[in-house]
């Protein structure tokens, strides 16, 4: 009777779900999308978060810890994003703002924000299909069934799907240095040559790389930074044993093998970074190591990913957890790695108090690039370093231009080269131009797009990072609450009352603005 009334309840609340309209209708709820979704329901809208997991927050709940401050000027974090730090310094006791947290953490305050806005979440849902009327997006159909009726629609998955169902134009990829004249465009050889063989012992290329002889500086291509899992690790007496996965292939880590035989000193350290920043004694964030011979970025194995459709980026999905649960695996157990590093990986292990329904394994692959919008703006590189104002200016973004490797190439029998990184230090904001979330009007009216938004990709590796993103769902969510109570195309709202509005909110707009005294938020 129990299990009747709850399949019941369930049944019902789809119901209401498939019949009700929304005013704003977010999909995906990474940090940007929850912030979206948040901020139009605090300007009164009725708003719906569909995230495609079983988990609200994308990356700041599956590992990334940091706003990235120490790579920007933190200064420039205002409105809602800021009020989200501050809620988690709260719950850490802390006296002030800090840009440091658990995952699991971070994902409480994303839901308690959701909660208290009234926000309707539906999770494990994906679009399948968006139906117009002319270029106005009217409903949009999900993997679970329903129908969702929407006013104004933002886009903030990290794929960019509800945007390329909807007929708008994008890309993904690389623009060459001449497209839009960026001098960090294109393919980059700046990094020094690994003396490693990219060839098996029978002289054939190993997965993962390509041939030098066919790329040139500066050229454009179709792909992206790498992707790996941030997975969290502990040294506690709690932790969990790496798995072996699912799908163990040790033959995969022949470059391992080699390193390790010739280099039997090798630390932990060396093939995988971790950070501690502010975490609980003995629990470490990790990331791919950008000059290790091998590390948790699985290179090659994202070609296809910004394009695939669902069925693809599962297996994609699949194959990088197998990557990097059987590199760990085979760093803990396999025999012919060295006592020393045996040891010192196996007082590590997965940490137990996050991610729990899911093995203790990150919920989400950290996509750091997939497609990005052909908007009303693109803004580039000009834009962040010389022509930094815009008259409609929506948000500030200071993070450095930061592009993980791209591939890894083959220079010759003994050596390769990790190809594709920049290192842009920037000393000073700049401001984003509310037309890099939005589409060309002919192409759809009532849609924003705050992630995969309208920039190059040399842009793009300093937007990439969730508090920008938060920054630029917060003001596309207040847009997209008034747009639906003015019954007015996203293209044809006001910008200056948009900007007026934001302001209200503690947005700041203005590079001009005076925040670099360190005084704001009682920070430094």
């Amino acid at each position: 009777m129990k299990l009747c009334l709850t399949l019941l309840l369930i049944l019902n609340t789809w119901i209401v779900y498939a019949q009700a309209s929304f005013d704003v209708v977010v999909y995906g709820g990474t940090p940007g999308g929850v912030i979206a979704a948040v901020s139009a329901a605090r300007e009164g809208a009725k708003v719906m978060l569909i995230e495609q997991t079983k988990h609200v927050g994308g990356l700041n709940t599956s590992g990334i810890g940091t706003a990235e401050s120490e790579h920007m000027i933190e200064e420039t974090i205002s409105g809602l994003p800021l009020e989200f730090y501050s809620r988690m310094s709260q719950f850490y006791g802390k006296p002030k703002t800090e840009f440091y947290f658990e995952s699991h953490v971070a994902e409480k305050v994303f839901n308690d924000l959701l909660r208290e806005a009234n926000v309707k979440v539906v999770y494990e849902a994906f679009a399948q299909k968006v139906n117009k009327k002319k270029a106005a997006i009217h409903t949009i159909t999900l993997s679970n069934g329903t129908t969702v009726t929407g006013k104004v629609f933002i886009d903030a998955t990290y794929e960019g799907d509800l945007m390329s169902r909807s007929g708008v134009s994008y890309t993904y990829g690389r623009e060459s240095k001449d497209h839009y004249g960026e001098s960090l465009a294109g393919v980059r050889f700046i990094d020094t040559p690994i003396e490693a063989s990219p060839y098996d012992d029978n002289g054939k290329l190993l997965s993962g790389f390509v041939e030098r002889s066919t790329l040139t500086e500066g050229q454009a291509d179709k792909r992206v930074m790498n992707y790996n899992f941030r997975v969290m690790m502990s040294t506690r007496d709690d932790r969990v044993p790496f798995p072996k996965p699912e799908r163990y292939e040790p033959q995969r880590y022949i470059l391992l093998s080699r390193w390790l035989k010739n280099e039997p000193n090798v630390k932990f350290k060396d093939i995988i970074d971790l950070y501690g920043w502010n975490y609980p004694k003995g629990k470490y964030e990790t990331n791919n190591k950008q000059k290790s011979i091998i590390s948790l970025g699985h290179f090659g194995g994202n070609v296809n990913y910004p394009d695939a459709d669902y069925p693809e980026r599962k297996a994609i999905y699949d194959d990088h957890k197998n990557w990097t649960l059987g590199l760990l695996y085979y760093l803990a157990n396999d025999p012919s790695v060295p006592r020393s590093l045996h040891d010192a990986v196996n007082q590590y292990g997965l940490t137990a108090d996050e991610f729990k329904d899911n093995g203790n394994f990150p919920y989400y692959l950290y996509i750091r690039e997939a497609r990005r919008m052909k908007g009303e703006l693109v803004q580039t590189q000009k834009d962040i370093l010389e022509e930094r104002t815009k008259p409609d200016a929506i948000c500030l973004g200071s993070h450095w231009i930061d592009s993980h490797h791209v591939q890894r190439v083959a220079v010759s029998k003994t050596q390769f080269v990790n190809e594709g990184r920049i290192w842009e230090v920037l000393t000073k904001p700049y401001e984003f131009s509310y037309r890099t979330i939005l589409p060309k009007q002919q192409e759809c009216t009532n849609l924003l797009v705050p992630v995969c938004l309208s920039v190059s990709h040399v842009a793009f590796c300093s937007a990439r990072v969730e508090c920008t993103w938060m920054q630029l769902g917060n003001s596309a969510g207040i847009a997209a609450a008034m747009a639906a109570r003015q019954k007015k195309s996203v293209q044809k709202l006001s910008t200056s009352e948009l900007q007026t509005n934001l302001k209200k909110r503690g947005v700041i707009l203005s590079i001009n603005h005076q925040i670099w005294d360190g005084e704001k938020d009682g920070k430094k």
